[in-house]
């Protein structure tokens, strides 16, 4: 079921490409605004968000909606706007194995030394083309105005919140790690990841579908667990893995300061020497391998490793028992626990 609906995705995604030019003339106004959306938007990914609005529609409806998968990839339109503009905010020169988008416009404006912007400055303006795309194509589904209403809403919201959330992880970068709590940290997840990544992406299906507030409630808070989990996990994952594998930088969250639960943990269980250590690594202006060396070191050192891959698994166990609270259909039931361990397993 799941390879169905993201084959289906990816060949949406395909299909909105080939429509670009009759929708909006995007090659005609800029053959390099064309290729650069084009190429960006078409990069292998997980296709999460949609995949999960779909499940989230079809799991309380007994239809599928015309149009329902145009909608669909409205929230991977989202995410490449947010990739586009994180990547800027972070300095990450790669987003999934290639140049982020802001860098391949720096490549294409190299040596031209008479202008006055910068291949950030295009990207900026690229993303934001990315998100009126997005909101066009969620209007697509023919189903009732009312739902859509409030779905595009929750749409709205999602888009707001996650900007919230970045905002404030802007601002915990020029706190010390001491005056961090794990309730800061949860609060950041919620608002930048869970939200946009699974709760809202669910319960935008379920509301399309016609589920009841309190079903699309519960279907939100499950999946404000899993989000949790998965941004915990996506940490544990910079942290440790190589660039190869995450697609970008292994020094990116390192050379942010971002304050992680992983990192939190580690700075509360670790002896002084160490504490010194963190703090002197998240002052410099520019982090090196050696740094991340060492922050693997005092991580591991400190247990906070295995402390995180735990509160994973307690934040599924969580999300399983609303799940089963809910009159989702049993199929979908299935596909989403069987979803969420295949991509919260450690």
């Amino acid at each position: 079921m799941l390879l169905a609906i993201k084959n289906r995705v990816d060949s949406e995604l395909n299909r909105f490409v080939l429509d670009l030019d009759s929708l909006y003339s995007v090659n005609k106004l800029s053959p390099l605004l064309f290729k650069s959306i084009k190429e960006f938007i078409l990069r292998k990914g997980k296709r999460l968000r949609p995949t999960l609005l779909v499940i989230g529609y079809l799991g309380f409806s007994s239809k599928i909606a015309p149009n329902l998968y145009r909608t669909a990839i409205s929230l991977e339109l989202l995410h490449d706007f947010m990739l586009v503009h994180d990547d800027i905010i972070d300095k990450s020169a790669t987003r999934r194995g290639k140049p982020s988008m802001h860098e391949a416009f720096n490549r294409y404006l190299k040596g031209n030394n008479n202008r006055k912007f910068s291949g950030e400055d295009l990207a900026i303006v690229a993303g934001d083309v990315i998100y009126a795309m997005a909101v066009h194509a969620f209007l697509a589904i023919k189903e009732n105005l009312y739902r859509k209403e409030l779905a595009l809403k929750k749409f709205s919201e999602a888009a707001f919140y996650t900007g919230g959330g970045e905002f404030l992880e802007l601002l915990c970068g020029l706190k010390s790690i001491e005056r961090m709590s794990k309730e800061d940290i949860y609060k950041i997840y919620d608002l930048k990841t869970a939200n946009y990544t699974f709760a809202s992406p669910l319960s935008i299906g379920a509301i399309l579908a016609g589920a009841s507030k309190k079903q699309v409630d519960i279907i939100f808070n499950y999946g404000l667990y899993l989000g949790r989990a998965f941004q915990i996990k996506d940490d544990i994952i910079g942290m440790f893995e190589t660039e190869k594998e995450i697609g970008k930088s292994t020094l990116t969250d390192l050379q942010e300061s971002k304050k992680t639960l992983l990192i939190w943990y580690t700075y509360e269980y670790s002896d002084n020497k160490s504490k010194k250590t963190i703090k002197r690594i998240f002052s410099k202006n520019k982090v090196t391998k050696a740094d991340l060396a060492k922050i693997r070191n005092i991580i591991i050192k400190s247990k906070a490793l295995d402390y995180t891959k735990r509160e994973v698994d307690l934040l599924r166990k969580k999300a399983e028992v609303l799940i089963k609270s809910s009159l989702i259909k049993p199929d979908y039931r299935n596909t989403l626990t069987a979803y969420s361990k295949n991509i919260l397993d450690l």
